[in-house]
């Protein structure tokens, strides 16, 4: 692609409101391809890591113009970016751009995603002495950083807001249980079990929805 080209599409994305807060960030530092070119060589030495690395960075920005996309997962991009996280926010977007060809990849990755929420708020809570231990799956995470953020159901005395949190561990311990029954981190027999597009969609929001009112939550706390 000519400099030339690199600029117009460049300036045409970032002018665009529906599509700037998609677009990659590399593509907002470089201002023209030599930029890039810079950039890119200096991130990955091969072809197949920079188109891998390419691909998952326009995931996000292809999905809006190729299909749309829906309200709710544009709102939490939009919050997750300004989590001061760039490991949360690529892992968001590998989570919805893996909905439709790859629903087991997505899966494992909406995990991921509030596994890093979580341990990115209780590093903020304490960033000398560790909160969590490498061996802590999902459910101890989401339990630990409830607590430290007031958001445990026992916390809470009105019969409404137990009820709403307690429908958030509901959500957190399914999302970490069907990633080990479906997802793509454990192998499979012969007759496994496939998740569908719309059961990856449904996860992968669910998850998005939890790490941006974790998120949220922390930085009202000043976290």
């Amino acid at each position: 692609m000519s400099s030339a080209v690199y600029k117009v599409l460049r300036a045409e994305l970032l002018a665009d409101p529906s599509l700037a807060s998609l677009v990659p960030r590399f593509i907002r530092v470089c201002q023209d391809s030599g930029d890039f070119w810079q950039f890119i060589k200096a991130e990955y030495s091969t072809y197949a890591e920079r188109r891998t690395y390419l691909r998952e960075q326009f995931a996000p920005l292809m999905e809006r113009i190729e299909q749309g996309a829906s309200p709710s997962s544009t709102f939490i991009t939009e919050g997750l970016q300004t989590f001061d996280a760039a490991e949360v926010h690529r892992v968001w977007s590998k989570a919805i751009s893996r909905c439709e060809q790859d629903p087991e990849g997505a899966v494992t990755s909406a995990r991921t995603l509030l596994e890093s929420v979580c341990m990115y708020v209780l590093d903020g809570i304490d960033a000398n002495t560790p909160l969590y231990g490498p061996g802590d799956d999902l459910p101890k995470l989401y339990r630990l950083t409830a607590e430290k953020l007031n958001l445990a159901p026992s916390q809470h005395t009105e019969q409404v807001f137990k009820q709403l949190l307690g429908g958030c561990v509901t959500v957190v311990e399914g999302v970490g249980a069907i990633r080990n029954r479906l997802g793509d981190a454990h192998g499979k027999g012969r007759r496994p079990v496939r998740i569908a597009a719309r059961h990856a969609h449904l996860v992968v929001n669910l998850s998005g929805a939890m790490a941006l009112y974790l998120v949220q939550t922390a930085a009202a706390r000043g976290i």
